[in-house]
């Protein structure tokens, strides 16, 4: 895959932060840093889809729709949590 290159402006305090990352040894570069951390929000952000995706099904798999009741709701949660806190 062809590499672009890029320039990122960061503070003072993220300089010395990536700086002690490559010096602990844990990347080699910059350039490691940063796409390691696009690389495990890519992975994040596809966790989050996979469980949005997994709810639904679920969702859909429950059975038919019931009515929503607001009041019924509220007092519920009234006498689940005690006093209204309003």
């Amino acid at each position: 895959m062809p590499m672009i290159k890029k320039t990122v402006t960061v503070t003072e305090q993220q300089e010395s932060w990536i700086k002690d990352q490559i010096q602990s040894g844990t990347y080699g570069n910059d350039s490691e840093y940063v796409s390691d951390l696009i690389r495990r929000d890519q992975a994040r952000q596809h966790s989050r889809l996979e469980a949005l995706r997994t709810a639904l099904v679920q969702g859909e798999a429950s059975g038919e729709p019931k009515p929503f009741q607001a009041s019924e709701f509220k007092r519920e949660l009234k006498r689940k949590h005690g006093r209204d806190r309003r």
